[in-house]
């Protein structure tokens, strides 16, 4: 079996390109895609047991191949794609990735290429993460407010007395998410709201 993993951490990224790449590698490898995960706006950081991932990694039999767009898509830290390599290398489970064109078996120079590709991938990650401290730090330092400003009444207090219209607008069968623009706060904050009524 052949299965095509997918995973975007936010609403703004496209899968639509790494479908395109998986599926052009499909062909050119002379495979049939008998499954697509999708891991929709899940970040790589999250573990793979609370991802689709994790279920596909469940049901995959020695001889099956994985699909990829690139190795971060599978995680973001080295040791999570260790992980995940080696549990597919001990069950012979073939990786094959778009983007660079690799394929990762259960040899010395598969497992050489992963510690490369989990390397790059937590070393872009821990990059991203100190240049977006560095800006804060420098707003900070700038006198620019950083966070919700002093005063500001936030989402839960624009809630509290409204109560009993929320519940009648929900009788009469209005959604969520249109008493949450009549309200305007995120849907998930109403949902939050309501769970402590």
């Amino acid at each position: 079996m052949t299965y095509a993993y997918l995973r975007v951490s936010t609403g703004k990224q496209d899968g639509q390109n790494q479908r395109i790449g998986i599926e052009a590698l499909a062909t050119a490898r002379g495979l049939h895609i008998d499954e697509y995960i999708d891991d929709e706006g899940i970040s790589g950081t999250v573990e793979p047991e609370k991802r689709e991932l994790g279920r596909l990694l469940r049901k995959l039999k020695p001889g099956d191949i994985l699909l990829a767009g690139e190795i971060s898509r599978l995680g973001r830290s080295l040791f999570m794609i260790f992980r995940i390599l080696e549990y597919c290398m001990k069950n012979d489970i073939t990786i094959m990735t778009a983007k660079d064109g690799y394929t990762l078996g259960n040899d010395i120079q598969s497992k050489v290429m992963a510690f490369a590709f989990g390397l790059s991938a937590e070393i872009e990650r821990e990059m991203i993460s100190r240049r977006t401290k560095e800006a804060l730090a420098l707003r900070k330092a700038q006198g620019i407010w950083i966070g919700r400003k002093k005063g500001d009444k936030n989402s839960y207090n624009k809630l509290t007395g409204h109560e009993e219209w929320v519940k009648e607008q929900l009788k009469k069968g209005v959604s969520k998410t249109q008493i949450a623009r009549k309200l305007k706060i995120d849907r998930s904050t109403l949902w939050r709201c309501m769970k402590t009524w």
